[in-house]
C-alpha cells in the first residue's frame, strides 16, 4: 500500500497561507489529497481519485492502472477523474467501483464523459460497477468488504481488503459496521486535527475508535495543517498509531 496522499481537502501548504505547518520544509508536512495505491500479483487498485491524481501517478511512476474504487462523491476524492484518460488510451475501458449516487453526482459534474448524448470524443471510458454496503464484491481477485461510515450525514464507503481497512471522511461509524473491521492487521483512518470538527473525526475520536476494534497498527490520514508539525505530533501519539505522510508504503505480506 502506497500513500499517494494524506491531506484534507486543501491539501498542505494551502494556497495562500502563511500558517507555520503550510510553511514547513519538512516533505512530511507537504501533503496532496488523500488517495491510496494498493498492488499486488501485478495488480493496482486505487482508492479515490482526487484532485493530484495525475501528480500522483507521475510521482509514483504507476503507469498501469487496473480499477478505482469511489468513496463518495467530494471534489477531494473523484475531480481528477478526466486524468484517467492517459491509461484508458493505452488499456481500454477502465473498471471503476461507487456507489449509485456517487455515479449521480459523476454524470451531473462530469456528463461529457458519462452522458452518451453530451460524450465528448476522446474523454475517459470505464466499466462501471455499482456498490452498496450491504454486499462484498470482487477485485483482482480479492473480496472487498464495503463500510459505511458517516461524513456528518452523508454516508461514506470504506473498505476491507484481506486484513486491511481504509476508512476516510469519518466522523461516526454504526456499531455494525465497526463489526466488519475486528482482527485487523492494518487499519487507515481520518483524523483531522486535535480541536473537534463537525463533519471530521479529531485526534481524540479516531483513537476512541481505534481502542474498540484493536488493530494492530493504525496510519492517520486526511490530515489538516491545523493538525500540527508531522514529527511533534508522532511524538503524541498512542503505540501502534502513526500518521501517514505522502509516499509511505506498507508490505501487507
Amino acid at each position: 500500500m502506497t500513500f499517494l496522499g494524506t491531506g484534507t481537502s486543501q491539501g498542505i501548504p494551502v494556497i495562500g497561507s502563511d500558517h507555520p505547518v503550510s510553511l514547513s520544509d519538512n516533505s512530511k508536512d507537504k501533503r496532496l489529497r488523500s488517495s491510496v495505491l494498493l498492488n499486488w500479483d501485478n495488480f493496482n487498485l486505487i482508492i479515490d481519485c482526487g484532485p493530484d491524481f495525475r501528480q500522483q501517478m507521475l510521482r509514483y511512476n504507476c503507469n498501469k492502472l487496473d480499477s478505482i474504487i469511489f468513496t463518495h462523491e467530494h471534489a477531494d476524492h473523484t475531480s481528477g477523474i478526466d486524468d484517467i484518460r492517459p491509461f484508458c488510451y493505452r488499456q481500454g475501458k477502465i473498471p471503476i467501483y461507487l456507489h449509485k449516487r456517487v455515479l449521480n453526482s459523476l454524470e451531473t459534474r462530469f456528463a461529457y464523459i458519462f452522458n452518451k448524448n453530451q460524450r465528448y470524443p476522446g474523454s475517459p471510458e470505464f466499466n462501471i460497477n455499482l456498490i452498496n454496503k450491504e454486499h462484498k464484491f470482487e477485485v483482482g481477485g480479492k473480496i472487498i468488504t464495503p463500510i459505511e461510515v458517516l461524513h456528518q450525514k452523508l454516508p461514506v464507503l470504506g473498505y476491507r481488503i484481506d486484513n486491511i481497512a481504509y476508512l476516510t471522511d469519518v466522523k461516526t461509524i454504526e456499531d455494525k459496521e465497526l463489526d466488519k473491521i475486528h482482527d485487523l492487521d492494518v487499519l487507515v483512518l481520518s483524523a483531522l486535527r486535535f480541536k473537534p470538527h463537525p463533519t471530521h473525526l479529531n485526534i481524540d475520536e479516531a483513537i476512541q475508535i481505534i481502542n474498540k476494534i484493536k488493530p494492530k497498527k493504525t496510519y492517520l490520514t486526511h490530515i489538516s495543517h491545523d493538525m500540527g508539525f508531522h514529527d511533534e505530533v508522532s511524538e503524541k501519539l498512542p503505540e501502534n498509531v502513526y500518521l501517514s505522510y505522502d509516499g509511505l508504503e506498507i508490505d501487507l505480506d
